[in-house]
């Protein structure tokens, strides 16, 4: 099983790279939560090891870079008309979800733990003579954990949407309309609250009046419910009579 999903993963990932401008979308994708992530905020601020932005950045970030990208899942081997050709293997279904689920996950939540990583690095190089700094635990597990989880909600969603869409571009469309909006909205009052000092300075004060901890395992609980949901929903969508036919 486990070398079925990685061959669809692996095939996943290629086709990505062989599309127009497959590599520089890559690249380009990489530069907003490193600009962010891992320079901007560890370098204005010594105390952002510490901060709950930290978390709350790598959350949304992991769910915006793959709005764009996973509608391709299906819809995208539907318009290169290799989607009869998947599903006449004898790969398992589980695998060929499960891979094309690997790929959409490990580019999201990868992207943002490098920036994560970087801007660790970003702190102790800035700040050297507070080093050694290091991310507080309650800062850290909620920053990887919600960015997993998170990211893996907005990968079975696509699935979901890509699963019955008969182009790439509808597929968008309609995971834009859902999802993008809101998550578009937060990103955007994210950078705006660290550009200003003092609304970050104030935002902090709110964030650390309340138990962060606390809210954190309450978001991964939901998260986690709504990630089990949808993979079901994703296993019993996935026919592979009707996706022909389709």
């Amino acid at each position: 099983m486990l070398t079925d999903i990685l061959t669809v993963a692996w095939k996943e990932r290629r086709t990505q790279l062989r599309q127009p401008g497959g590599r520089w979308r890559s690249i380009l994708n990489l530069l907003i939560p490193f600009a962010f992530i891992g320079i901007y905020g560890p370098f204005s601020d010594a105390d952002w090891v510490e901060s709950p932005f930290v978390a709350i950045m790598c959350t949304i970030f992991s769910m915006v870079f793959l709005i764009t990208t996973i509608p391709d899942s299906f819809a995208g081997e539907r318009e290169r008309h290799t989607l009869p050709t998947l599903l006449a293997t004898r790969l398992p279904d589980p695998a060929i979800i499960l891979g094309k689920l690997f790929v959409a996950i490990g580019y999201g939540w990868g992207v943002v733990m490098l920036a994560l990583t970087v801007g660790l690095v970003t702190a102790n190089v800035v700040h050297w003579d507070q080093a050694p700094l290091m991310y507080a635990p309650r800062i850290l597990f909620p920053a990887v954990v919600m960015s997993f989880l998170s990211a893996s909600m907005i990968a079975l969603a696509g699935v979901l949407v890509s699963l019955r869409a008969a182009t790439v571009q509808g597929a968008t469309q309609t995971l834009v309309t859902a999802l993008m909006l809101p998550g578009v909205a937060l990103q955007i009052l994210g950078v705006v609250v660290l550009s200003q000092p003092a609304w970050r300075a104030g935002m902090r004060q709110g964030l650390d009046s309340v138990d962060f901890v606390r809210v954190a395992l309450t978001i991964i609980l939901v998260l986690l419910v709504l990630n089990v949901l949808l993979l079901a929903a994703a296993m019993a969508r996935f026919q592979r009579s009707k996706l022909i036919a389709r």
